[in-house]
């Protein structure tokens, strides 16, 4: 197996980890540049993306017009369930 598939699989595992677990994972609250709360949209986002629909039109439907804003959703890597095996207790 190549490596960007590894790498696929590895991505899709930590996401159905984190849903199945009803786990939500770590989103900012604010967005870092303007101060808008966003945090709330987060889940509907990722459930609308996850049914294949563009992220353009998701972003639309959320009235989300400030691209600061825009960014937070795009750009967001969900890494908390890759981080957690190494906390220190």
């Amino acid at each position: 197996m190549n490596q960007r598939k590894i790498g696929e699989e590895k991505q899709e595992q930590s996401i159905k980890r984190a849903t199945d677990k009803g786990g939500k994972m770590e989103f900012p609250v604010r967005c870092f540049s303007c101060g808008k709360v966003i945090g709330h949209l987060w889940e509907k986002y990722k459930k609308k993306v996850n049914e294949k629909e563009s992220p353009e039109k998701v972003l639309n439907e959320l009235g989300l017009e400030r691209y600061c804003c825009r960014r937070m959703f795009i750009s967001h890597v969900e890494l908390v369930e890759d981080i957690i095996p190494y906390q220190r207790f």
